[in-house]
């Protein structure tokens, strides 16, 4: 049952900075889901989905986005439920299954094929099961910055304990605050106030409130068979997989996180170091990543 829904009005979103692009709606199991579509639809160059993690949206790829777009591709960005535009459940909606299920539901809906997809933080479990055991044949292929799969085995360290704790103690969520600690750079009040503009109250928080509780501890966990199920596919792989990883990420350290997927998986080429980047990647070093994904497909398509 979907029960008790919020959506973020329209005017939170108004002169966010550096962030010119147009939102596009759809319907999904009752609510309505947000995204954007930037550049030619029909692009030989190939589409690009970015997925985003807790606790932020679509706006944490605005840099990102214009290379791309740039050397010739489309580019998608979802607001995944319950964050962005999107609509927000109430925090029992939220499990690993229905995230999953909303991007999957992209896919189809918009006939997604031949795709590279990107994934940051959250964006990883959900989007890597989407691309191994859920409908890989619409991706082809995949690029994995500070982020992974849950399995019940993983041991997570003290920062992302501390936050899990933090998050227990504070209903209300201080989102700008959560983000700006993750980045190697202090962000303008412009930038904290745009993390911010999707969650007016405490009961539009939901879904950033729940998702760290979805992390299975433990292998008889929820989720932990199909992450496991995700990670036994992806080691198996012979699509292009390209690896970000930040220099000083505080949750998911280079090392041993980000060197330990370099060595799980069979990736196309060395894992790239972002210099001047913590966890939130893609607001450290946005374009930076954009112009390096750009130059892979190039080398990979071409």
């Amino acid at each position: 049952m979907l029960g008790r829904m919020l959506r973020t009005p329209d005017e939170r979103f108004v002169d966010l900075p550096d962030f010119p692009y147009e939102p596009r709606y759809r319907e999904w199991e009752g609510m309505r889901l947000a995204h954007l579509d930037v550049g030619t639809p029909q692009t030989l160059a190939g589409t690009v989905v970015l997925l985003h993690g807790e606790p932020t949206w679509s706006f944490l790829w605005r840099t990102t986005i214009p290379p791309l777009v740039a050397a010739g591709h489309r580019c998608i960005a979802p607001d995944l439920p319950g964050f962005g535009r999107s609509d927000k459940p109430a925090d029992d909606w939220y499990t690993y299954d229905r995230l999953v299920d909303s991007v999957v539901s992209l896919f189809e809906e918009l006939d997604l094929t031949d795709v590279t997809l990107v994934v940051h933080d959250w964006g990883g479990p959900i989007g890597l099961r989407v691309a191994t055991t859920e409908i890989p044949d619409r991706i082809a292929r995949i690029v994995i910055t500070d982020s992974g799969l849950f399995t019940g085995h993983q041991r997570m360290g003290k920062s992302w304990q501390m936050f899990r704790d933090f998050i227990d103690a504070q209903p209300d969520m201080p989102i700008g605050m959560l983000v700006n600690g993750g980045c190697a750079k202090e962000l303008t009040p412009e930038v904290i106030a745009a993390y911010e503009a999707p969650f007016p109250t405490v009961d539009h928080k939901g879904g950033a409130r729940r998702l760290p509780a979805l992390i299975p501890q433990a292998p008889d966990d929820p989720g932990a068979a199909e992450g496991r199920a995700a990670v036994e596919a992806l080691t198996k792989d012979t699509r292009p997989i390209l690896l970000l990883w930040a220099d000083a990420d505080p949750i998911l350290p280079l090392d041993p996180t980000g060197r330990a997927m370099e060595s799980t998986f069979p990736v196309s080429e060395p894992l790239q170091v972002i210099s001047g980047a913590g966890h939130f990647v893609p607001e450290d070093q946005g374009r930076v990543i954009g112009e390096k994904i750009a130059a892979w497909l190039d080398r990979t398509i071409n």
